[in-house]
């Protein structure tokens, strides 16, 4: 059985970042296990290749790096705010160094403080943040250069899915993959990615880990004009928006803004949901943004995860997949027909997506949060309270689920780190990148 410095299982942005650290400090041998294909087998249109394989979700994503220690992820819990500022440059200059675009948006400027003060006038607050853009057509080229430079620096094995991790006196000390076979390692280094949220949340249960208790994301994608939201994307890019519903008193938020961009589909163990691209030559007519619910579960019920997989089959079941509704419709409480659809003046960038009723489908709770943001958003940007508004559901992040980490992201097994979105302490790829890195810095004292 092959003896490794380092086994790192997962090759999505935290795996990568934690690779290029690991072999950048001269630890070797490392090992990758990523249960998807490699970079240029995966196919976008392929169903479960958009999430999972080389890159991870991040692949088909529109590469927008937050530069702002407040958004995209929890790090802060663990990394003090300073430190974690410098992580950010570090790791955002590892990206420029692979290829990413130099230019940024939504630097602080007169026009970012009017547009904050002009939110809190009417109960929004505009979380001011740079962002850089890479393009949803540039993302590959990039990770296909991270991957060339770690070809012959470490050992990468695709279509090979980590089956448990092995663990003697509370100290990790390999992992068992799916073919019957078995590898070992000083360090594991867990960076499932979404797609790996449910089996990273049995092997803490399998391993005793303590949990956090973590919200789940559940809304929409809206989609309108694109001249209807220029106010905002022309200032920011992507406008984050927190609002507190006046009904519930949930927090709402905006969530991965695309100007002139377009509304896909995304396909996790089977179900379909909704998600938005952006490019950064080519563009649509259209603006496209999540909006999304944040809810917390106690007792008895803590499994957020299954409870976001109900809603997004409900809508697979009821609208073979992604269910689009006019927002007009929806306040009128009747279903949209493709009658209905083809007189919205906006049109609609994902064809695939079956006119119905989203009442059907999202709770009451949810569909009022939704429809009290774009009411207020409509006082910052008018026009997207409009009937011909377009609403695409359901939209779920499933990342919820938190296992207990200490400051270097390491579980309460020793030598074993969790990290990424499918550890649910990132949301974004500039942290998740960055918790590779923070990650492996320890592992290599460790080494």
């Amino acid at each position: 059985m092959k003896q490794y410095e380092a086994i790192i299982i997962g090759a999505g942005p935290a795996g990568i970042f934690a690779a290029l650290t690991l072999a950048d400090s001269g630890v070797k041998p490392i090992l990758v296990l990523e249960q998807g294909n490699d970079i240029n087998q995966r196919n976008r249109r392929g169903g479960r290749d958009i999430l999972c394989g080389w890159g991870g979700a991040g692949a088909f994503s529109d590469g927008k790096l937050t530069l702002s220690s407040e958004v995209g992820g929890f790090l802060g819990d663990f990394i003090p705010k300073e430190d974690l500022e410098r992580l950010l440059k570090e790791t955002d200059t590892i990206y420029l160094k692979y290829g990413a675009p130099r230019r940024t948006y939504g630097r602080v400027s007169d026009q970012t403080e009017q547009l904050y003060a002009k939110a809190k006038q009417v109960g929004l607050e505009f979380i001011q943040m740079e962002i850089r853009h890479v393009g949803t057509e540039n993302c590959l080229s990039l990770l296909k250069a991270m991957r060339s430079d770690l070809e012959d620096r470490i050992e990468i094995r695709t279509l090979c899915r980590a089956k448990r991790i092995r663990v003697e006196g509370r100290r990790a000390v390999g992992v068992d993959l799916d073919r019957g076979q078995s590898v070992n390692g000083k360090v594991v280094i867990a960076a499932p990615g979404r797609t790996g949220s449910d089996w990273i949340r049995e092997e803490a249960l399998r391993l005793g880990l303590s949990a956090v208790p973590s919200p789940i994301d559940i809304g929409v994608r809206v989609e309108a004009p694109a001249a209807v939201l220029q106010s905002l994307t022309d200032i920011a890019y992507e406008s984050k928006l927190i609002y507190y519903s006046e009904t519930f008193d949930d927090k709402v938020r905006t969530f991965c803004m695309n100007p002139y961009g377009e509304v896909v589909t995304e396909e996790t163990n089977g179900i379909i949901t909704v998600n938005g691209h952006s490019y950064s030559k080519k563009k649509t007519e259209n603006t496209n943004f999540a909006i999304l619910v944040s809810s917390s579960f106690t007792e008895p019920f803590d499994d957020p995860i299954a409870y976001g997989k109900y809603i997004s089959r409900l809508a697979n079941l009821l609208g073979r997949g992604v269910i689009i509704q006019r927002l007009g419709d929806l306040m009128e409480g009747r279903r949209s027909t493709t009658e209905r659809i083809s007189r919205c003046i906006t049109r609609p960038t994902l064809g695939s997506a079956t006119p119905g009723d989203l009442s059907f489908v999202i709770p009451y709770r949810y569909l009022r949060d939704i429809i009290e943001m774009l009411e207020a958003m409509d006082k910052i940007a008018p026009g997207i309270f409009s009937r011909h508004t377009l609403l695409y559901g359901v939209e779920v992040k499933f990342y919820s689920h938190r296992i207990k980490l200490v400051r270097n992201l390491e579980s309460e097994i020793d030598n074993l780190f969790i990290i990424g979105d499918g550890a649910g302490i990132t949301r974004g790829l500039l942290q998740a990148s960055a918790s590779g890195i923070w990650a492996a810095k320890e592992a290599v004292r460790r080494i």
